[in-house]
C-alpha cells in the first residue's frame, strides 16, 4: 500500500447560466472515477466543485427573466446539483464563486499582485450601449462586414468571409442587448502583467504537470509572445468590485478558479481541515485539475502565473480531456443529440453512462464519442452478460445448496490468484486517468471467470448428488470471482457495487481483493442492473429534439431588436456567367491551428493537389483544429488574395451558418485535392 497522500481535485466549474449537458458530464464523471479510486486506497482526497456565478451573461439572463442575479445563480445552483447528486458524483462540497469567501480571496491575491507589480492600468476605447449603459464585449455588436456585405455578423470576424475587423468598422451597427446604435468610449483597464511570467511558464508547463500535447500547444503561445490579461470590467457587471476603483469589477476568469481556493475554504471550515496544509507555497499535498481542452489558458498560464505571484502553490496536474461527439457528430440540437443531464437521467440509468464514458477515457486529449448503438452493445454485453451474470448463474445454486453459505475453500486457486493479482495493473490505469485500459483489464478477468464456470457446468452437475459439493466450491469461486471484479468497478459504479455489497455482506475496499469470502453467508441474489433497451435511447433522443424545438421556438418569438432574423433576404441577381468565374476545388486540410488574438479565426493550410495555400475561416466557434487535420473540404481556389491583421487569405472556404452553428462544406468520399467542382 503507498503511502496515504493528501490530495485536493477540483472540476471545472459550471457556468450558472444553463442546464448541463452529456459534455459536462463527462468530465464530472472522469472526475469522480479518479476520486473514488483514490478514496477507496485510503488516501485523504477531497473533491469540490460549485458554480462559475458571475458576468454580463449572468447579469442579462436574470434581466431577462426579470428576477435578481442572485436568484437566478440560486435556482441554476439547485439544478446543477440535482444533476450531480444523480449522476453520482460525489463532491464533498459544492458552491459557489458568489461567495464571501470567494470574495475575501480574490481580493488578496488582487492585492498581492499589486503589491509584487503585476497588475499594469491604461485607457482603452470600447464600444457601448447608450441605452443600456453597459459597454458592449464583441459578441454583443452585430452588424453588416464591411468587406462582404454580410449581415449579422459579429464585432470582430465575419463567419461568410473569415475577414477581422474592429467592430467600429461594421456596417449599421447595432447592440444585441438593446438594438441600439454603439458609440465609442474610453475606460481605464486593469491588466495582470502575463508576459513577465513568461520563463516561469517555460519551466512549469515542462515539468510534468500536463499532458505532452497540452505542454506542446502551450509551447505554441508562449514563444509567439504572451499578452497582458485585461482582468477588470466596467460596471454594470454581475461580480465582485475591485478595491479602491471607482465601479470596476474582476472580470469573471480571475474570480473563478480562485473559487477553487474559496470552496475548499468553506469545506475546510465545515470539517475542521487545515487549509494551509494544501494551498500554502511549500505544501507536500497535491493538488489536481481536471477540465476541458477549450479553457487550457486559463488554467495552465493564467492561474499559475496569478498563484506564483501571491505566493500560493501551482497545481499538481492538470488533467484535459477533449469534447464528446454523438454518432461521431458535434452535439447538435437540431438532431436532437445535444442531449441535457435531466433528459438523460429520465430515460436511462446514470451508472449505463458512467459505464461508456470509462470505457473511452484515456490520458489524450481526443474527443469522446458517444456511439450510441456502442452504448447499448457495451453495457449490456460486458456489464450485464459478464459481470452481473457470474453472481445470478452462482448464487442460485449457492443458496439451494448450502443455505447461501460459501464454501471453505478455493477450488481454483490458480484462477483466484490471477483475477486478484490484475490488481496492481488496474491500479495504474486508474492513477493514470487511462480508465479505458483500467476496463478492458477487468473484462478480460470477466471473460476468463465466465469461461471457467462455462467449463465446469456447474448446472449439469447439480443433477448428480454426488457431485453437489463440487457444485458449491464452483459456484463459491464463482462469487469471489465476481467480488473481485465488482471491487475493482467500484470508483465507476457506486450504486451497482452498493448493491453488490448487500448481496455478498460485504464492505468493499481496495484491499478487500487479498482475502476471498469462504464459510461465508451471501444474501440472496437481486438483479443489480437492467439491460439497455433500445427504445429508452429513441425515446431520450426523441425527447431531447422535442426540447431543442421547443427552445428555438421560443426564441423565435422573442423580441428580436438586435439582429436579422435567419431567413435573409437573396443577394441581387447574378448572371451565369458571373457565377462561371468562381473556381471552386477541393482542398484537404494539411493543418489547422487558432489565430492569437481571433475569436473566431482558424488558420487554414489547405493542399489544392499541385500547391498549398493559407487561408483564415471563421470557424473557430463549431470546430477544433486537430479535428479539421485530413479533412477534404470546398474553397474558391480564384479569390484574390487578402491581407488581414493575421496574414494573408489565400482563398476562402466553404461553409453554411445557421443559429445551430456552422458546417463546414466537404465532397463525397473519392474526391481528390486540387479536381474541380462544377
Amino acid at each position: 500500500m503507498p503511502k496515504t497522500r493528501q490530495i485536493l481535485v477540483t472540476s471545472a466549474l459550471p457556468y450558472a447560466n444553463a442546464a448541463l449537458h452529456l459534455g459536462h458530464i463527462l468530465e464530472y464523471t472522469q472526475t469522480d472515477i479518479w476520486v473514488r479510486f483514490q478514496k477507496m486506497r485510503g488516501h485523504e482526497c477531497y473533491y469540490v466543485c460549485g458554480d462559475d456565478a458571475h458576468g454580463t451573461a449572468i447579469m442579462l439572463k436574470a434581466d431577462e427573466q426579470g428576477i435578481t442575479a442572485e436568484e437566478h445563480i440560486a435556482n441554476m445552483r439547485a439544478i446543477h446539483e440535482a444533476d450531480f447528486n444523480d449522476f453520482l458524483i460525489g463532491v464533498d462540497h459544492y458552491s459557489s464563486t458568489h461567495s464571501e469567501e470567494n470574495r475575501l480571496f480574490s481580493e488578496l491575491i488582487y492585492q498581492r499582485l499589486v503589491a509584487n507589480d503585476h497588475i499594469a492600468q491604461r485607457t482603452i476605447v470600447q464600444s457601448f450601449d447608450p441605452e443600456k449603459n453597459i459597454f458592449l464585449a464583441d459578441r454583443y455588436i452585430r452588424g453588416t462586414c464591411p468587406k462582404c456585405k454580410t449581415a449579422d455578423q459579429y464585432g470582430d470576424n465575419c463567419e461568410a468571409c473569415g475577414a477581422t475587423y474592429q467592430a467600429t468598422e461594421l456596417i449599421d451597427a447595432v447592440s444585441a442587448i438593446s438594438g441600439a446604435t454603439p458609440i465609442e468610449k474610453e475606460s481605464l483597464h486593469y491588466f495582470f502583467k502575463l508576459p513577465e511570467f513568461t520563463d516561469f511558464l517555460q519551466h512549469w508547463t515542462r515539468d510534468g504537470h500536463l499532458q505532452g500535447e497540452v505542454a506542446n500547444k502551450l509551447a505554441e503561445w508562449l514563444d509567439s509572445g504572451l499578452q497582458e490579461w485585461d482582468i477588470s470590467r466596467d460596471g454594470p457587471y454581475f461580480g465582485f468590485e475591485i478595491p479602491g476603483t471607482p465601479d470596476k469589477y474582476f472580470y469573471v476568469w480571475l474570480d473563478a478558479p480562485i473559487g477553487y481556493m474559496a470552496i475548499f475554504k468553506s469545506l475546510c471550515e465545515l470539517r475542521g481541515i487545515d487549509f494551509e496544509r494544501f494551498w500554502a507555497a511549500d505544501s507536500s499535498a497535491e493538488l489536481h485539475h481536471f477540465i476541458g481542452k477549450d479553457i487550457v489558458n486559463f488554467h495552465a498560464l493564467f492561474w499559475p502565473a496569478m498563484l506564483h505571484s501571491a505566493g500560493f502553490r501551482t497545481p499538481t496536474q492538470i488533467s484535459v480531456h477533449g469534447f464528446v461527439t454523438v454518432n461521431g457528430k458535434k452535439m447538435s440540437k437540431s438532431r436532437g443529440t445535444f442531449i441535457n443531464a435531466r433528459c438523460y437521467l429520465e430515460h436511462l440509468d446514470p451508472e449505463y453512462l458512467r459505464y461508456y464514458y470509462a470505457s473511452k477515457l484515456s490520458r489524450s486529449v481526443e474527443d469522446i464519442d458517444l456511439n450510441l448503438g456502442d452504448f447499448v452493445q457495451k453495457v449490456n454485453s460486458d456489464l450485464v452478460g459478464k459481470v452481473v451474470n457470474i453472481a445470478s448463474r452462482c448464487a442460485k445454486f449457492i443458496a439451494q445448496g448450502n443455505a447461501g453459505v460459501l464454501s471453505e475453500n478455493i477450488e481454483n486457486p490458480q484462477l483466484w490468484a490471477q483475477v486478484r493479482d490484475a490488481q496492481e495493473r488496474i491500479a495504474e490505469h486508474y492513477e493514470n486517468r487511462d480508465f479505458g485500459k483500467a476496463v478492458r483489464e477487468i473484462m478480460a478477468q470477466a471473460d476468463a471467470a465466465n469461461e471457467y464456470i462455462a467449463a465446469r457446468e456447474p448446472w449439469k452437475l447439480n443433477k448428480d448428488d454426488s457431485q453437489r459439493q463440487q457444485v458449491q466450491d464452483i459456484c463459491s469461486l464463482g462469487i469471489n470471482l465476481f467480488r473481485l471484479l465488482v471491487i475493482y468497478l467500484k470508483p465507476i459504479l457506486p450504486q451497482m457495487v452498493a448493491a453488490s455489497e448487500e448481496f455478498l455482506n460485504d464492505q468493499l475496499d481496495w484491499d478487500s481483493v487479498h482475502t476471498p469470502l469462504t464459510g461465508h453467508r451471501i444474501e440472496p441474489f437481486k438483479p443489480l442492473l437492467k439491460r439497455v433497451e433500445n427504445e429508452r435511447v429513441e425515446a431520450m433522443l426523441e425527447a431531447s429534439a422535442k426540447q431543442a424545438a421547443a427552445l428555438q421556438s421560443a426564441s423565435q418569438s422573442e423580441p428580436q431588436s438586435s439582429a436579422p432574423e435567419d431567413s435573409e433576404p437573396l443577394a441581387p441577381q447574378i448572371d451565369y456567367d458571373d457565377f462561371i468565374k468562381v473556381d471552386l476545388r477541393v482542398a484537404k486540410i494539411v493543418s489547422a491551428e487558432a489565430v492569437e488574438g481571433a475569436d473566431k479565426l482558424l488558420r487554414l493550410t489547405l493542399d489544392l493537389g499541385d500547391s498549398t495555400r493559407q487561408v483564415f475561416s471563421g470557424i473557430k466557434s463549431a470546430y477544433k483544429p486537430q479535428d479539421l487535420e485530413g479533412r477534404l473540404t470546398l474553397m474558391v481556389a480564384n479569390l484574390a488574395p487578402r491581407k488581414m491583421r493575421f496574414g494573408v487569405s489565400e482563398g476562402m472556404v466553404l461553409a453554411a451558418g445557421s443559429k445551430e452553428g456552422i458546417y463546414l462544406l466537404e465532397p463525397d468520399s473519392g474526391a481528390q485535392p486540387g479536381q474541380r467542382v462544377t
